[in-house]
């Protein structure tokens, strides 16, 4: 991995993609610390010191997946969150609505698609900045706060947070699609590995600072996390870059004196072709009902009843995170791998399965073979991601938001670098193609 980066630095074209990916996530990074105006700084931090207590830590996740600007109320506070809900939200239309699906089959389809995120994005960013103008205007009623967070209540104060966030999730937006398009990795993955990165020093200095003060985390609570988060990595490794290879042959074809075919390659099958897309879907939506719960008023009984079936840790909890990253893993997979089409293409090129007959045989073939190996990779990042939470309670270092963080820092870097290796593969091929042209012309 150190030396294909070394090798990026030499080429041109790659240090430029580097440079540009490296200069937009410092941009996003330098706006999740300037805080919206009118906020008592000292106030704001209460609120969500007793909020993160009221939703169970939850609150905490959110602020994790926006590197910290949630809790400080910056301009990035909302992050890629209403992106991401309009992403899962248009992808599930696409299922449903058979004039979206077709839409999406289309040539420029996928464009007009992104477009109409973007605009369920900025919807979703304007109802949750309206949500929370009127809650830091009243923190009173949701955690009993009787310090004023806002310096100017009034409409001007509404106006200008609205705007504010709003502007904000587009520009991110916007960041993480350039980033996606002239630089190296998925942007908005990028944008939320930052985030988790950027939190991991407090939360390692926290984690360390425990043995010293709290006397029920001791020695083999740290050994037990440290375990458990090599674990992960190791897995996440393995998962991440583990392959099925289907054998192909293609047929040999003569064409005047020339051959064509006749040789054997392979069609690779990645076990996690999701990613870690699943992974930021399920905790995305995992976290909106206690989240949406803790903030409502502390008046209304039944809120902490609801709050807490869907809090960390009970078995519905539990069952409904694991199913969603199963589900979104099965998903996600189907919408980026279309076995028809691969049998379609094989067939066109004169390539074939042995002993599987091309057209509808091959796509069966290739849809039971993916489903197959689908299925340990969605269980994998289930269990990674629920077991940690069994234990939270005997470790009580918040091992959900780092079980969590772990897979989507590791899978993001994997991805990532891959990227980078398949440029530099291009590269030394384009090289020696130029190479063996020059010889040519010299010995002509």
């Amino acid at each position: 991995m150190i030396k294909a980066f070394q090798n990026a630095l030499k080429i041109p074209e790659l240090r430029k993609r580097l440079f540009f990916t490296a200069m937009l996530l410092i941009v996003y990074r330098l706006g999740a610390h300037i805080t919206l105006p009118g906020i008592d700084d000292a106030a704001l931090k209460d609120f969500f010191e007793a909020l993160k207590e009221r939703t169970g830590g939850m609150i905490g996740l959110v602020d994790l997946f926006s590197g910290g600007a949630f809790a400080q109320m910056t301009i990035f506070a909302l992050g890629i969150q209403p992106y991401i809900s309009a992403m899962i939200i248009m992808q599930l239309l696409t299922v449903v609505i058979p004039s979206l699906e077709k839409l999406s089959k289309e040539p420029d389809g996928r464009k007009k698609i992104t477009q109409y995120t973007r605009y369920g994005t900025v919807i979703l960013s304007v109802v949750q900045g309206i949500t929370i103008s009127f809650i830091l205007l009243n923190p009173g009623a949701i955690v009993g706060l009787d310090r004023t967070i806002v310096t100017n209540p009034g409409w001007m104060f509404h106006f200008v947070t609205v705007i504010t966030l709003m502007a904000g999730t587009s520009f991110v937006m916007w960041l993480g699609e350039q980033i996606t398009e002239r630089g190296i990795g998925q942007g908005i993955s990028l944008i939320i590995t930052i985030g988790i990165l950027a939190g991991m020093p407090g939360g390692a200095s926290t984690l360390f600072g425990r043995l010293f003060s709290d006397p029920k985390f001791g020695l083999p609570q740290l050994a037990i996390f440290l375990v458990l988060a090599v674990i992960a990595i190791m897995g996440t490794v393995y998962i991440q870059l583990a392959v099925r290879k289907i054998p192909v042959q293609y047929a040999r074809r003569v064409v005047g004196r020339k051959v064509f075919g006749g040789q054997t390659t392979h069609l690779p099958l990645r076990v996690n072709a999701a990613g870690m897309i699943p992974i930021i879907f399920a905790v995305t939506l995992i976290q909106f009902p206690s989240t949406a719960l803790g903030f409502l008023p502390q008046t209304w009984g039944w809120v902490d009843g609801a709050r807490g079936i869907f809090s960390s840790g009970t078995p519905l909890y539990m069952i409904t995170y694991a199913l969603l990253i199963i589900g979104f893993t099965f998903f996600y997979t189907a919408v980026q791998i279309n076995p028809v089409q691969m049998a379609d293409d094989l067939k066109k090129y004169g390539g074939f399965i042995p002993g599987i007959r091309p057209g509808k045989r091959t796509a069966e073939y290739i849809n039971d073979t993916l489903t197959r190996i689908t299925l340990p990779g969605a269980l994998f990042l289930a269990a990674i991601a629920v077991i940690p939470i069994i234990l939270q309670a005997g470790l009580g270092v918040g091992t959900l938001i780092e079980g969590a963080s772990i897979l989507i820092v590791v899978g993001v870097v994997l991805d990532t670098m891959s990227q980078i290796e398949s440029y530099l593969t291009m590269r030394h091929y384009e090289g020696f193609l130029q190479d063996r042209r020059m010889r040519g012309r010299r010995s002509r």
